[in-house]
């Protein structure tokens, strides 16, 4: 199995996390998630993957999350919406952005990542 990791290479947290899949020899393949943002039908996925949260694809400690005021707005926005936005700006998207075959995972807990990938 090859996930497809969507990270930023200055992210501490995406260090970690390709640490780990390093360490626990899982291929993958990662993604420029700031140049590269997940298509529409990759964010699509996760959303389901996350029960329909769309809060949790969102990188709420961003610069561009607060510069957008989507604290406020996206208790407003439609799913489709807020995909929309997400595809066309990486810096918004939690990171990192892992698929896999049959799941999703947003940002990195090792326990977590535990259940999905051990």
């Amino acid at each position: 199995m090859t996930l497809k990791v969507y990270c930023y290479d200055k992210c501490g947290t995406c260090k970690k996390a390709l640490k780990y899949l390093d360490e626990s020899d899982i291929d993958y393949q990662t993604v420029p998630i700031r140049e590269k943002p997940p298509s529409k039908t990759a964010l699509k996925k996760m959303l389901k993957h996350q029960g329909g949260a769309i809060k949790k694809l969102f990188n709420t400690s961003s610069k561009d999350y607060k510069e957008g005021n989507f604290k406020e707005r996206l208790p407003e926005m439609s799913a489709d919406e807020a995909v929309e936005v997400l595809s066309k700006t990486g810096n918004l998207v939690k990171r990192p952005f892992v698929l896999g075959e049959g799941f999703g995972l947003v940002g990195f807990k090792p326990e977590v990542w535990d259940g999905v990938l051990k």
